[in-house]
């Protein structure tokens, strides 16, 4: 339980870091409706002082030497909304998710149950099991990033570096070597002299490269037990002359039994939480 109230304060704390860069507050200011003819001019005051100040900066963009520009309501809405919707498959391409949910996938494909586990148990195991993974990933960059902001100790441009740190090392400590080449010479870029100085734009990219090429490794891997329950269980029936009898349905409840009693659950689920500190 304060597992999960920690994830939802540190995507709450992340949503009001990434607020000031999509949103603008307006000024405040006297706002006079013009009267229709005799009738006096009505007015809202302006907020009292020390009280206006008190909100979310206004974002400006410079495109010009001598003037600002401010961005419309409509416009802050809009920016809100696009980075909202990006947030999830951002973080999920950032995390342990990738590879935890394929090798789940290969699983359920190595035992013949079809639809069991249902999708839904395989996405919620995967994200809890994500989110115990992470922990130490968002613990670090909520103490870097967010709570500094939230406390007034840093500026936008200085905490979103900051919180993103610790996401940038945990994706590289992922990378193979020959990944993160690969891309640094699709982007035209030198080798750089250490991590801290990889761009996300090269790190994302070779990091979902190699978390699909351990998640294909750790899925063969996987498959190798039940693929000889398979082949014994066809070798036999063909030697009975059972010919018309379908072997995977012979082997599964013996592919079921050998994973049970091995306690694979607990193998594997380890196994994967643990390849990520190895």
């Amino acid at each position: 339980m304060s597992r999960t109230v920690a994830w939802a304060r540190w995507w709450l704390a992340f949503a009001l870091l990434m607020l000031p860069l999509c949103t603008l507050a307006a000024p405040q200011a006297t706002r006079a409706v013009a009267p229709a003819g005799n009738a006096p001019a009505l007015s809202m005051p302006a907020s009292p002082s020390g009280l206006g100040s008190a909100g979310i900066p206004v974002l400006t963009v410079r495109n010009a030497p001598d003037g600002t520009k401010n961005w419309t309501l409509s416009l802050q809405m809009l920016a809100l909304l696009t980075a909202l919707t990006m947030l999830p498959a951002i973080f999920l391409m950032m995390t342990s998710f990738t590879r935890i949910i394929i090798v789940l996938g290969f699983l359920r494909q190595a035992l013949g149950t079809q639809s069991t586990p249902p999708n839904q148990v395989l996405l919620g195991l995967a994200l809890f099991l994500t989110l115990f993974v992470m922990s130490p990933v968002l613990n670090r960059s909520y103490a870097d990033g967010v709570k500094p902001y939230m406390d007034g100790q840093m500026s936008v441009e200085q905490a979103l570096p900051a919180a993103s740190a610790p996401f940038k090392r945990f994706m590289l400590d992922q990378t193979r070597e020959a990944d993160l080449q690969l891309f640094t010479k699709l982007a035209g870029e030198q080798p750089y002299a250490s991590k801290a100085d990889v761009p996300f734009k090269v790190a994302m990219p070779a990091f979902l490269t190699s978390e699909l090429k351990t998640a294909f490794q750790m899925g063969f891997l996987l498959f190798i037990p039940f693929l000889i329950i398979d082949l014994v269980v066809a070798s036999v029936l063909m030697s009975m002359g059972m010919m018309m009898v379908s072997p995977s349905l012979i082997s599964l409840p013996f592919k079921i039994m050998l994973f049970v009693l091995v306690d694979g659950w607990t193998l594997l689920l380890g196994t994967l939480a643990r390849s990520f500190y190895t």
